[in-house]
């Protein structure tokens, strides 16, 4: 997902779970799973921002195969910087979780 125009979409009519280093917005849908990654200036500098969305792209390849199919975007909050591998993880599943995604885990 590239375009402005379908993030606010997924935004307003998707279902939302926050945690406390990832906000999660997902939107089902059959055929294909859709990801965007976003990350606010808030959040950091430039580096900061790439590696945030570089580590949620991680995850989400190690989930991926549990995943339903639909439309997921994933927000970073300020607390990523800090948060340890392990713990973001946590957060990471426990989104998925809250908005029903994982099919089968």
């Amino acid at each position: 997902m590239k375009q402005h125009k379908e993030f606010q979409y997924i935004y307003n009519k998707g279902k939302n779970a926050h945690s406390s280093s990832v906000v999660l917005f997902y939107l089902n849908a059959n055929g294909a799973k859709k990801v965007g990654f976003t990350a606010s200036k808030k959040v950091g500098n430039a580096v900061i921002r790439n590696r945030s969305k570089r580590r949620f792209r991680a995850l989400f390849s190690e989930y991926s195969s549990f995943l339903n199919d639909g439309t997921y975007v994933f927000v970073a909050k300020t607390a990523l910087k800090e948060t340890s591998y392990l713990s973001l993880k946590n957060d990471f599943k426990k989104v998925l979780t809250k908005v029903g995604a994982l099919g089968n885990d």
